[in-house]
Order: structure tokens, then sequence, then C-alpha cells
């Protein structure tokens, strides 16, 4: 049994609340005072935001004894790694105009609130103990606290601002705009929200009884539905021999797809197993199904690897893909380990997930902190990857291999760029030279891409990137000239990683042929650019999007496009005009009558 929860005293509590008003009022402050120093020194902004995220919310979640020195002294050491890795960060992204934090700062952000999540428990446990020794079930109950708690915090918050919006409704209906004015102030924002917050979290803390109800319900949804999601991973195993690797590949999102499976796998068996349940979990037949699940999952953890490590031997390291490859490699940690817990043995069913369950937490840990400071430098990882390649090949150099070494990899990118620019090789050729001079000269990502970088591709590399659909007859060279020389723009083909098919008709009967230009890469749609001869010489004039209702018609669509099988209908439904305003008719699809439908116009 567990011990019970510590009262918390009213000093206690008031003082929770109070420290999420404070967080709120100073993130205020800092977002009014950005432009004022220290604000304005990007290390400092970039320690002091890390800080007040983390710090407080640890001490908000763990408080007990307001005079106990070990905490302030664990807090201290904690706010001096926090802080060196926000500088760490900050110094990445200072130094040159117009660098995109997100894929520094993202990561970041997320593997900082990772390690926070993993250490509390630990650090709770030293506090409420004197030592570091916990046992599994006492980790197990403060991780689920925690989570809840927060998950509380967040339902708690969402549910008062919904309640403000309400208030500020109703006055409006009796023209009072006063709600409605104050709702929206800064202050008042940061202050109400900083102060729901805390009672929110303060509910979590005290509301045991309540915290308990909720998590037993979670976990008997996770043990109702651990069976079915088991069901799925052993299916997809077994139906592997018979299908073959070769459509996972073709999806382009196969680890992602796997790693879901396998991390939901490992979520739900943690909520399902209990370390002092001595009464089974399941049935024997369901045991076994489990079990069989879990000795699977070895099997999802080396397709993702691999996968992904496709994907890095065919474009080399990116920031993305070594994010990707960590979750990855991590995620094998977790399957090789639940697998060999799952064998049969002599102890409790699933006993020997505890120690994996230790192990595991604190490699994620060290990978949490590791791979956002010097030690593990994805930045560094991606140059090293990248800049061999791009000057042995600086034909292949794209607009998208500029835009990341320019923007994606801060300063060090930008540095980085300027050696790729004096490499004799790239010197050498004037396409790749002049892409990666309007690089340096950009300070927008999204300026570079519409003036920039397009603009100085040649028609021959367009050629070679570009598939002409079958059956359709070659894109006139005026209209490649235009592409090369950024009359037209080349979105949406503008990387090198892109798979692009031209198709040439006369698509509104005109006796004009049109051009189409469609991305047929991406999982989620197919995306074309509609062009159009007019009498100064070619235009874009709008965008199509071709979107399947089912996981195969991707593929479908980009096969018939490159085949060149591209269908021409007549809306059956006119465009009405009413005191001229258009509008279309958007039939519903299940609607049918007698009524012949419109003949397609076929190319041949």
């Amino acid at each position: 049994m567990h011990a019970p929860a510590p009262t918390l005293s009213l000093p206690v509590r008031s003082t929770i609340v109070l420290i999420a008003l404070l967080q709120g009022l100073a993130l205020y402050a800092a977002q009014r005072l950005s432009d004022t120093p220290p604000f304005t020194n990007g290390l400092f902004s970039y320690g002091f935001h890390a800080w007040l995220l983390v710090i407080p919310s640890a001490v908000a979640l763990t408080l007990v004894d307001l005079r106990d020195r070990r905490m302030w002294a664990h807090l201290a050491g904690a706010s001096l790694l926090v802080v060196a890795l926000a500088v760490w960060i900050g110094w990445n992204l200072q130094g040159a105009e117009g660098l995109s934090p997100a894929p520094l700062r993202a990561p970041f952000a997320v593997g900082l609130a990772i390690a926070a999540f993993i250490a509390l428990p630990w650090w709770q446990f030293r506090l409420a103990q004197g030592h570091w020794r916990a046992d599994y079930s006492a980790l197990f109950e403060r991780a689920w606290q925690n989570g809840l708690t927060l998950a509380l915090a967040a339902a708690f918050t969402g549910l008062a601002w919904l309640l403000l919006w309400l208030c500020s409704a109703l006055f409006k209906l009796v023209q009072v705009g006063f709600f409605a004015q104050l709702f929206r102030q800064e202050s008042f924002i940061a202050l109400f929200t900083g102060t729901v917050i805390g009672f929110g979290l303060l509910l979590g803390r005290t509301q045991h009884r309540a915290m308990q109800i909720t998590r037993q319900v979670l976990f008997a949804v996770c043990r109702a539905l651990l069976p079915l999601l088991s069901l799925i991973a052993v299916l997809f195993v077994l139906a592997l021999p018979f299908t073959g690797l070769e459509p996972l590949w073709n999806t382009r999102s196969a680890a992602q797809v796997l790693l879901t499976l396998l991390l939901l796998l490992v979520l739900f068996v943690n909520a399902v197993y209990q370390h002092d349940d001595q009464r089974p979990a399941y049935p024997r037949a369901l045991r076994l199904l489990v079990q069989a699940s879990l000795v699977a999952l070895p099997v999802y953890g080396g397709l993702a690897v691999y996968a992904l490590g496709l994907r890095i031997g065919q474009y080399g390291w990116s920031v993305e893909r070594f994010w990707g490859m960590v979750v990855a490699v991590l995620a094998a940690g977790y399957a090789l380990g639940y697998a060999l817990a799952a064998l049969p043995h002599g102890g409790r069913w699933l006993q020997r997930l505890e120690p994996v369950n230790r192990v595991m937490c604190w490699v994620v840990l060290a990978a949490a902190v590791l791979c956002n400071s010097p030690l593990i430098d994805p930045v560094r990882i991606t140059l090293a990857s990248q800049l061999p390649r791009l000057s042995a090949a600086p034909a292949q150099i794209s607009s998208g291999d500029a835009r990341m070494l320019r923007f994606d990899l801060g300063r060090r990118g930008v540095t980085a760029l300027r050696t790729l620019q004096a490499a004799p090789a790239v010197a050498a050729d004037p396409r790749a030279s002049a892409l990666l001079r309007a690089a340096l000269a950009s300070s927008n990502r999204y300026a570079m891409t519409n003036d920039g970088a397009e603009r100085v591709q040649d028609a021959p590399a367009l050629q070679a990137r570009i598939r002409v659909a079958s059956g359709h007859p070659a894109p006139e060279a005026d209209w490649w000239q235009a592409l090369a020389d950024g009359a037209l723009p080349v979105y949406p083909c503008a990387d090198a990683e892109d798979r692009c098919v031209a198709l040439r008709q006369d698509l509104d009967g005109d006796g004009r042929d049109d051009m189409l230009m469609c991305n047929t890469g991406s999982t989620l749609w197919v995306m074309c650019a509609l062009q159009v001869r007019t009498a100064t010489g070619w235009a874009r004039a709008g965008t199509v999007t071709f979107q399947g209702s089912r996981d195969n018609d991707q593929n479908a669509i980009a096969d018939a496009l490159a085949s060149g099988a591209l269908q021409l209908r007549t809306p059956r439904w006119p465009e009405l005009e009413a005191g001229g305003v258009r509008a279309v008719i958007e039939q519903d699809r299940s609607f049918t009558d007698d009524a012949p439908a419109p003949s397609p116009q076929v190319t041949p």
C-alpha cells in the first residue's frame, strides 16, 4: 500500500496559486519588455523563459514544506542545468538575421518537458523519503499523479475561459462591451490565466480521491482497448511476409505510423500492469495475445529505424531526421526490453517490465538533455553530413538545401553556407553559386522561396527533375524558360526531393494548351499549379488539390497523373450569381438520381 498523500497547509496552498500567478505576470512582463534590456539579449531571454516555465512549475507540483532546504538546493542545481541548456540554444539562434527558431527551439522545449516529467517523481520521492532509492510503485504513483494534475489544470483553465467568453457574449446582447474589452487585455489574460492554472494545480494535488477515480477510469479504458491494439499489432506483423516491405516505403510516412503504434502499446501496457496487483489482468488467451504483441514490438522498432536510415542514406542527416532517429532508437529500446519481459518466466505476469522502465526512463532523460547540449549536437551532425554531400554535387543543390542552411541551423548554418559557397566546385557552378548567394542575401525564408531561389534554376536542371506525363506533349521551351527565369513560380515543386509531373493540355477549351505542374510526393494530397499562356507570357492562374478519402488514394492519384490519365468533367450545376455575388453549388456526395452524368473528356 502507498503512503497517503501529505495534507498541504494553507501557506503551501497559497504559495502554489501565487507561483502560477507570478509565472503569468512574469511572462507578460517579458513580452512587454522584449524591446528593452536585458530582454533584447537573446541569451538572457532564452534562459529566463526556460527557467520560468520549468522550475516554478516543478515547485508547484512538488511543494509540501516551505522550510525544506533540500528542495531549494535541488532547485538551484536544476536551475543551473536548465539555464545552461537554454543559453546554448539561444547562442545558436543569434548572429544572423531571420533565423528560424522552431527547428532548434521546438525540440528543446519538448525535451525539457520530457526531462522534467521523468525527473520529477524521483525528486518528489527524494524529498519525501530522504533518499533516491525509489521503488517502482512510488514512481508509478507520482508519474501518473503529475500527469493527471497537469491535465486537470489545463482543462480547468479552458473551462474558466469558456465561462468568461459566455459572460462576454451575454453582456454583448445588451450592448455592454466592457467585459469583452477587459478580457482581451494582455494584462488581464496573464493575471487570470496564471491564477486559474494555480487553482487547477491545487485541485489536482488536494483532491486525492477524485484523482484516483479518474486514474482508475483511464486504466479501465486502457485495459479494455489493449487486447484490440495487441490484435492489430500481431495481425500487421503476420501480414508482412505476404505484402512485403515495398508498400511501407512507398507511403513515405511508415516510420511515423509504426512508432505511433509502438508507443501506444507501451503506454497501454503500462496503464494495465500494476505492481501490487496479484490477480491476472486478463484470461489466459488475452494475456497470450498481449505477450505476442510485445514480442512483435522489435519488428516495429526495427522497421522504423530502417525506414529513417533509408531516408538518411538518401538525403543525409537533417535536424528533423536526427530527432526522428532519436525517437525511433528510444522506441526500439523500449520494444526490445518489453519483448524480453513478455517471454515466459517464473514471476508475475509482465513483472520484468519494471526494470525495463527504470533503465529506459534514465536513457530517455539522458537523451533529452544531451541531445540539446553541445555533447550530442544535431546541428553539428547535420552539417557534417550535408556539407560534403553538397560540395561533391553542386548540380544537386536545391532551394530546400539553401533554406535549411540559411534559416534552420542557426548561426552555424549561415557560416556553413558561406563555406559551401567558397568551395571550388560550387563556385564553378553558376546555378549553385547564384542559389547560395540569393540565400545569403535573403532575411526571410518565404521571400527567398518566392523571389530568390527559384530564379536561379536552369531549364535543363528543371527538365531533369520534373517528369512529363505519359501521352501528353512535351511542354514548350518558353514554359521551361519561364520557370528558369522566375517568371513562373516553381512552387509546388521547389525542392529536389519533390516528385513532380507536368501535364500539357487545353483545360478550358480555348484552343491553347495550359500546364498543370503537380507535386505527387505528399502523403496527404497532390498539389498542382495551373499555369496558362497570356498575352505577355506564362502566368500562374490557380491551384488544384487532389485529396483522396482512403489510404491508397494518393498513390492512385499520383500514378494516374504520371500516366496522363487526366479527365475533364463539366460540372452538372452552373455557377450562380445574385446581387453581383457568385456562389458555387456543392453537391452532396450521397446524392444520386436517374439523370445522366456529364460525359468526361479523356485525354488520349
